[in-house]
């Protein structure tokens, strides 16, 4: 027995286990697509679900919706991706996720400072105030004096 080509909203929920608000969420975002039946219920192709596998994998690695759907426009046609796309787009997203844990270290580095240190001073907390930039900005005046009293 051949699959069907369309499913329901709750077949593809079922399907690539994710409530159906997500589905809804993914498709206003432009993630996905459906067609509506006369009925105004959403279809969507069976190819939606390597779609939802795809989105899935990139929010467990903690890709923003926003890149991934970045990366998913530049598929031809917003076809579904192949083995060599999802090499092409981890391939990326795994350059942006190096960036973001060597980030990640240093602020957990110069934390460590902090605690150790224990000033939390505006004017030298490389935490807060790195290479003493709001004395650049603020000409000499810390951060809070420049507040208005709240």
């Amino acid at each position: 027995m051949a699959l069907p080509e369309q499913l329901t909203i709750g077949e593809v929920a079922a399907r690539a286990v994710i409530a159906k608000s997500a589905l809804r969420f993914y498709e206003s975002v432009g993630l996905i697509g459906s067609e509506r039946t006369a009925g105004n219920q959403r279809r969507y192709h069976r190819s939606v679900l390597r779609r939802v596998a795809v989105i899935k994998a990139a929010q467990a690695m903690g890709i923003s919706l926003d890149e991934v759907r970045r990366s998913l426009d530049r598929l031809p046609d917003q076809r579904t991706p192949s083995r060599q796309d999802w090499e092409r787009l981890s391939a990326a997203w795994k350059t942006s996720l190096d960036e973001r844990i060597s980030r990640l270290e240093r602020l957990r580095d110069d934390l460590a400072g902090c605690i150790g240190c224990g000033c939390l001073s505006i004017d030298r907390c490389r935490l807060f105030n790195p290479d003493d930039e709001l004395a650049v900005r603020l000409e000499g005046g810390s951060k809070l004096e420049s507040e208005p009293a709240g």
